[in-house]
């Protein structure tokens, strides 16, 4: 372990996404479940020493730990992508961020780095009539993040270059490197959701096996690595990513810039997906368990975007946080052996 990294303890750890104010009912959910790790995210007007500790301890006293803690208002932000005139308020809110995870002991947070926000279609429905998100690119219309909207043909009123967005993410990254080393917090980069260019934004960087490798050489730090959406992944597929989840799996992990992996499907790659229940996409998502054993992968896995079942969001996430286990055991059980 870097002695500028916060300790997290070996081996795969299956992890529930989670509010920030548990009712009894939210923490006998994931102690049932039996997870023992959670992801919580706030927005700016929380996103305190304070405030994260405090969630620190009401689920460490239920005996449920927090991994990472996402602050809404520092993630895809196009004052920071598109270098507009709040960039650098928001970097000083990025290093405060930071700042206050470390001093409460909380040893990761995930960023995302989309100028125009997620983009989705329609809603549709998955196996069994499930509703879910979809997106199709011949009718995309729109991305959204936190209650704001991006439209076609140009979301900022001009197409900008990869060369402007290459040039805004290396400013922000070597400015919060130092931070992050010093608070011991990783930063783990999910990618762009879905990895195309989008209303004039080129996804230049986080869409592609060759740019995050690239960004991650700008980065230079061991507290900077990967949050590694497989959905996402299987979105752009192999012909966009550059290459393939098992492979990129294997390059970042021996290398430790995998912190944390969103284990979800898709039915197909781009230009039009739908997301489906994890043992139902286009992708046989045991391999994918296997090669995280492989790489002796130390940070959280999550369900992610569970379609919804049976009208409760908790059914599905039961089922996925089965299932993931379920791969976990077998992936364990299967290294066990070639040990021996």
């Amino acid at each position: 372990m870097p002695r500028n990294m916060l300790p997290v303890p070996p081996g795969i750890k299956i992890a529930a996404q989670a509010p920030c104010e548990p009712t009894e009912d939210d923490l006998k959910f994931i102690r049932q479940m039996g997870v023992e790790w959670v992801v919580l995210w706030t927005d700016g007007r929380k996103a305190s020493e304070e405030y994260y500790a405090s969630r620190k301890a009401i689920y460490e006293a239920a005996g449920i730990r927090v991994y990472g803690f996402g602050n809404l208002d520092v993630h895809n932000q196009d004052d920071i992508v598109l270098g507009l005139a709040g960039r650098d308020a928001k970097i000083e809110q990025y290093k405060s961020h930071l700042r206050n995870l470390g001093r409460a002991g909380i040893p990761y947070t995930t960023y995302a780095h989309m100028g125009n926000g997620i983009w989705s279609t329609a809603g549709e429905t998955t196996r069994g009539g499930a509703p879910t998100r979809a997106f199709n690119l011949a009718a995309a219309e729109k991305g959204s993040w936190v209650g704001r909207d991006f439209h076609m043909p140009l979301s900022h009123g001009r197409p900008y270059s990869e060369d402007e967005i290459w040039d805004n993410y290396e400013y922000f990254i070597r400015q919060v490197v130092p931070v992050a080393e010093e608070a011991g917090v990783r930063i783990g980069i999910h990618p762009d959701d879905p990895p195309i260019d989008l209303a004039g934004v080129p996804r230049c960087i986080f869409s592609s096996f060759e740019g995050y490798k690239r960004a991650l050489e700008i980065a230079d730090s061991p507290n900077v690595g990967i949050c590694l959406c497989v959905g996402c992944w299987l979105e752009g597929g192999n012909g966009r990513m550059g290459k393939d989840v098992l492979e990129t799996i294997r390059y970042f992990g021996r290398q430790k810039k995998l912190f944390k992996v969103h284990y979800r499907n898709v039915d197909k790659p781009l230009p039009y997906f739908v997301e489906t229940f994890v043992d139902d996409g286009y992708y046989d998502m045991y391999p994918v368990m296997e090669a995280l054993r492989e790489v002796d992968f130390d940070g959280v896995l999550i369900p992610d975007h569970i379609p919804l079942m049976a009208g409760d969001r908790r059914v599905g996430t039961a089922f996925t946080i089965g299932y993931m286990k379920a791969m976990l055991e077998r992936a364990n059980k299967s290294a066990l052996r070639r040990a021996g």
